[in-house]
């Protein structure tokens, strides 16, 4: 859902390329397809870059199989669909995109994400038209996350993981891209807006069958360097990086999203600022290298998010 935007060069990795219009898999996602529940979709970092073949396919027919198999299975269903802010035909714009921004990217990674958009929506307007839900009784929605961190995340090429790992080791990081500005979030603040998406599928599945952004306030969207040098500061002193040298894969500078539509009509607000999240995170690798019961961590920082509030159950308009 977010890529790595600072950290070390992405090494290249093959995966198998599926068959193109195999039906086979559906027998094993068919089954698996619940009444309410999000899906996500394909990479989740920028190794996409050294596999662009296998990206394309893997997002493209990974969408298929499960929208097909939400069409066979039948009625009563609320599917929130996860791809990524990378979605987004990125300009180099200093405000947010909104929803009904032009899809689309430079790389396949970005492109993967577009691509997983477009049957989406694809699949809504031939299959599951809002306008005729009475008849088939299937709300799809898609979420479009921004850069999101966490404790526990061990994913390669990512700045936050490389970081806790290079500080951890006594090593100094190295960042690729240290002025590139991303919408960092926790991965809580996410979650909380897929659930609360398919509840409102659930509840009310024509209204909020559609696109949907969950980032970041416009000032908490900050560059690598910014992340990195406030991840050193909780880390402690013999926390240090140092920009790389060499040629890179093509990145995006500025990315930022604008959620006003899920926080005027799902009510969904972030509840921690970016210096809050990186707190938490240091908090979790802490605990991991002391040894500590890492569910009983995870779960008492899911306890303390959600004593910070629930949106409001709105009406909407």
């Amino acid at each position: 859902m977010s890529d790595p935007a600072g950290g070390p060069t992405p090494q290249p990795r093959r995966r198998p390329c599926p068959s193109a219009g195999s039906r086979g898999p559906l027998r094993a996602v068919r089954p698996q397809v619940a009444s309410a529940g999000p899906h996500a979709h394909a990479a989740t970092t920028l190794g996409a870059v050294d596999a662009p073949v296998e990206s394309e396919a893997t997002a493209r027919e990974d969408a298929e199989l499960r929208r097909e198999a939400v069409r066979l299975a039948g009625g009563g269903l609320a599917l929130v669909v996860v791809t990524s802010d990378k979605c987004y035909e990125n300009r180099e714009w200093v405000w947010g995109y909104r929803e009904n921004e032009a899809l689309g990217g430079r790389d396949p990674y970005s492109s993967s994400k577009g691509c997983a958009e477009l049957v989406t929506a694809a699949y809504r307007q031939s299959y599951f038209a809002p306008s005729d839900y009475a008849r088939h009784g299937v709300a799809l929605a898609s979420a479009r996350a921004g850069n999101v961190i966490g404790g526990g995340d061990w994913a390669a090429d990512r700045l936050v993981p490389d970081a806790l790992k290079a500080f951890g080791a006594g090593q100094t990081l190295a960042v690729r891209n240290p002025l590139a500005v991303r919408p960092w979030q926790h991965v809580l603040e996410p979650l909380a807006g897929y659930l609360l998406l398919a509840e409102r599928l659930w509840a009310d599945g024509p209204r909020f069958a559609e696109g949907w952004n969950f980032g970041p306030p416009a000032e908490e969207a900050r560059p690598v360097a910014w992340v990195v040098d406030r991840l050193a500061g909780q880390w402690g002193p013999e926390a240090r990086w140092e920009q790389e040298a060499g040629l890179h894969p093509h990145e995006a500078h500025s990315l930022r999203l604008d959620c006003s539509r899920a926080r005027q009509l799902l009510g969904w607000e972030p509840r921690l600022s970016l210096d809050e999240a990186l707190s938490w995170i240091v908090e979790w690798h802490r605990g991991y290298l002391r040894g500590q019961d890492l569910r009983a961590l995870s779960e008492a920082q899911i306890a303390r998010y959600e004593s910070l509030g629930r949106p409001a159950d709105l009406e909407g308009p």
